[in-house]
C-alpha cells in the first residue's frame, strides 16, 4: 500500500504501526520520526509560520478564511508522482491542516482515485479510535492494538495516581497567545487526567478566542503556554506578549512559580500517540509531588514571570 499522510499525527502513527516504508507523501510540518523528513513534500503552507509575529499569523489565518481562501496547498504533480493508495487527512480544522473538501478534490483528479480517510479526533479516545482505524485499513490491526493498549495503560496509569488526591490546581492552557486562545479538543481532558481544573475550555470543543479579562477571573494556579504549532525556544519568546498584559503579575501562576513553556508542536498539539507523552509533562507540572521531573527543556521548562 502507498500512502501519503498529509496530517503530521497520522504520519505518526504510520511510522508507530511500523508503515514507514509505505509513505509516498508528506506535508511540509511532518517531522516526526525523523525519517519522515526524507518523504516527498506534497502540501505546503501559504503562510510564513518561522518568522511571523503571533498577531500576524492569526490575522493572516482570519484574511484566508474570510476570502474562502485555504491556507495550505497542494502540489498536484508531486500527488500524481507519488501514485497513493490511501490519502490521511482531516475534516477537524482547516487551520491545523489542509480542508477535507479540497484533498477530495485532489485525490480526485488522480488516476485510481485513492481512498481518502479523514480523522476527526476530539478525544483522547478518538485518538485511539483513529489509530485502530488506519491499523485496520493498512492490514497492521494487531500492531494498532498493541499500540492502543500502551497507550491506555500509561493513561490509567496517571489517572489513578492524579484521582487519589484531593488537590485540584485551577490550570490554563494557552494555545496561542496574541491573541488569547485556550486550548480545547482533547487538552481539557489531558488536564482533568493529569489531576487539575480546566474552566477556559470545553472537552471535545475546538481551541476558543478569550478575552484575557476571562483568564485573570479564572485565576490559574498553573498555567502552561503551549502554542500551535511552537516548541519551547519560540514560545519563550513569545513570552513578553502575555507578560505586559494587565494583571499578569497578580495571577496565583505567576506569584507562585508556576508559569511553563511546553512543546506544544510536539506534545500538545497534534493528535497522536505522543499526546501521552504530554500527559506525562501535565502530570509533572501540575503534581510534582506526585511525579518527579523528569522532562528535558525541549519538552518544558519553567519560566520566570
Amino acid at each position: 500500500m502507498r500512502i501519503c499522510s498529509l496530517l503530521p499525527s497520522a504520519t505518526e502513527i504510520i511510522y508507530a504501526l511500523g508503515l514507514g516504508d509505505s509513505m509516498v507523501g508528506v506535508t511540509h510540518e511532518c517531522d516526526y520520526p525523523p525519517e519522515a523528513k526524507e518523504v516527498p513534500v506534497v502540501v505546503h503552507s501559504r503562510i510564513d509560520h518561522l518568522r511571523a509575529a503571533s498577531s500576524a499569523i492569526d490575522q493572516s489565518v482570519r484574511d484566508h478564511v474570510k476570502a474562502h481562501q485555504s491556507i495550505y496547498s497542494v502540489d498536484l504533480p508531486r500527488l500524481r508522482n507519488a501514485k497513493p493508495d490511501l490519502i490521511l487527512t482531516q475534516q477537524l480544522c482547516d487551520v491545523c491542516a489542509i480542508g477535507y473538501d479540497d484533498v477530495v478534490a485532489a485525490a480526485a483528479s488522480l488516476p485510481g482515485r485513492p481512498r481518502v480517510l479523514s480523522l476527526t479526533p476530539n478525544t483522547l479516545t478518538d485518538v485511539l479510535d483513529d489509530i485502530a482505524r488506519i491499523g485496520n485499513i493498512a492490514g497492521k490491526a494487531k500492531e494498532a492494538d498493541s499500540l492502543i493498549g500502551r497507550l491506555r495503560r500509561e493513561i490509567e496509569s496517571i489517572h489513578t495516581r492524579t484521582a487519589a488526591s484531593r488537590i485540584r490546581p485551577r490550570v490554563a492552557c494557552l494555545e496561542w497567545l496574541d491573541p488569547i486562545y485556550s486550548a480545547g479538543h482533547w487538552l481539557p481532558e489531558m488536564v482533568s487526567l493529569a489531576g487539575g481544573t480546566d474552566e477556559l475550555a470545553t472537552a471535545g470543543s475546538p481551541s476558543r478566542r478569550i478575552p484575557w479579562t476571562r483568564v485573570r477571573e479564572f485565576e490559574p494556579e498553573v498555567m502552561v503556554l503551549m502554542p500551535c504549532g511552537f516548541d519551547v525556544q519560540r514560545t519563550m519568546e513569545e513570552l513578553d506578549l502575555v507578560r505586559r498584559l494587565p494583571g499578569w503579575h497578580e495571577l496565583p501562576a505567576v506569584r507562585e512559580g508556576r508559569l511553563f513553556a511546553v512543546n506544544g508542536h510536539a506534545y500538545f498539539n497534534r493528535p497522536g500517540p505522543r499526546l501521552v507523552q504530554g500527559l506525562q509533562i501535565l502530570a509533572q507540572i501540575i503534581h510534582p509531588e506526585i511525579f518527579p521531573w523528569t522532562s528535558d527543556p525541549g519538552r518544558a521548562r519553567m519560566l520566570n514571570s
